[in-house]
């Protein structure tokens, strides 16, 4: 296999990156491989090729999850979860990110006399976490402190942040309180010292809002690459005067990136998410980009509770877990028999084992494999059911 100089000093040490000696031409095609091979061997189609959509392969990332050692920031050790590799920068990381962490690693050095970085072998010491984000298209950075509630020093690392707050150049500065048996970079309990708890990004001219403490894609080039597939597609495959006649759901939608982004396509909008917070931000979002819908919180399985009019076909936009959909939700889907769907998915592999259910109702369109991962195995998949007949 041909090989290439890795850009990361850290690379072999740090174990964010896997695939940084890969030359990226060979990335991409091992990528097209995986999703090709996975919707052949489930018998969903033998395709020759699909397109692989790509952009940069470093400086992408918009957020990081830094745990904090005794010389700074750091990240988790290649096979060995419970270890620490100190790192004063990141490739792969967008370069606002890359200032903030210069930031933080300013600070904890200046302060290590009053500074405690937890020990995850003893569960002591106070600074767990800091997670950096930071919006590629608009302006909106955060910085997330995790200290253990559990330390007797609480009090003095959240005097630290709130002083080092008034001198960083993050628009928000929060801070969240976790037990110290709990491994979590972000926390729904979290509050801001500065700004709010807040964030934004722009995909397709449509303003995000949600939650510093929520998800939102870690490659928002590629998000934006991601839902302009997807608003193609229905644009050039379902003729406007159908889907506005139409109902667009959003399941698994977060805070609606795509429902929101295709939403004024349709008569209406519903976006179907499991975490309230994600909710509340799609709510906020659906009236910020008046579009008409209703943003419903509770698990996918509500999709079966729908009271939607019968005389509307509906098109969906389902954006799962790594783990996929439940039996139930699958059930759902089918007895709502939508004329098409887009299925967006982080494992291919589990995408193709449950599209297999779907094949005596629906064809495969399209499919298409987009790298929002670059220096990793992992790739992004869209693929577009239509019903048959």
């Amino acid at each position: 296999m041909e090989k290439t100089i890795p850009v990361c000093p850290y690379f072999g040490q740090c174990g964010g990156c896997t695939a940084q000696h890969i030359p990226y031409e060979t990335q991409i095609a091992n990528k097209k491989k995986l999703v090709l091979d996975h919707l052949r061997i489930n018998g969903i189609a033998v395709l020759e090729d699909i397109p692989v959509f790509s952009d940069k392969p470093f400086h992408y990332r918009n957020r990081m999850d830094f745990a904090f050692c005794n010389d700074g920031l750091s990240l988790r050790k290649k096979g060995h979860f419970d270890q620490l590799v100190a790192v004063d920068h990141c490739p792969i990381s967008n370069d606002r990110i890359n200032t903030l962490m210069k930031e933080v690693n300013g600070w904890f050095n200046s302060n290590k006399s009053l500074l405690e970085p937890f020990r995850r072998r003893g569960h002591a010491g106070c600074l767990k976490y800091a997670t950096i984000r930071a919006s590629e298209f608009a302006d909106s950075s955060t910085i997330t402190f995790v200290l253990n509630e559990d330390s007797p020093q609480l009090g003095r690392h959240i005097d630290a942040i709130k002083e080092f707050s008034t001198n960083t150049t993050a628009l928000n500065v929060c801070i969240a309180s976790v037990p110290k048996t709990l491994d979590a970079s972000t926390s729904p309990d979290a509050f801001a010292v500065k700004g709010s708890l807040g964030m934004r990004e722009t995909l397709l001219g449509k303003t995000l809002s949600f939650s510093s403490q929520g998800f939102f894609q870690n490659n928002s080039t590629m998000a934006e690459k991601m839902t302009h597939y997807c608003r193609s597609i229905i644009q050039e495959r379902y003729a406007e005067n159908q889907t506005k006649n139409s109902i667009l759901i959003d399941l698994y939608g977060g805070g609606g990136t795509f429902g929101i982004t295709s939403g004024d396509l349709f008569e209406k909008t519903i976006i179907i998410d499991n975490e309230g917070p994600n909710i509340e931000w799609a709510k906020h979002n659906l009236k910020a980009n008046k579009l008409d819908g209703e943003a419903i919180a509770g698990d996918a399985v509500l999709l079966g509770k729908l009271p939607l009019p019968s005389d509307k076909e509906t098109f969906l936009v389902i954006d799962p877990p790594r783990s996929g959909m439940s039996p139930k939700v699958i059930k759902h889907i089918l007895a709502l028999n939508p004329k098409a769907f887009l299925y967006v998915s982080c494992n291919p592999i589990q995408m193709a084992r449950e599209l297999r259910q779907f094949m005596k109702r629906y064809g495969l369109a399209s499919a298409a494999a987009f790298d929002l991962f670059p220096q990793t195995p992992h790739v992004e998949a869209v693929v577009e059911m239509r019903r048959k007949g």
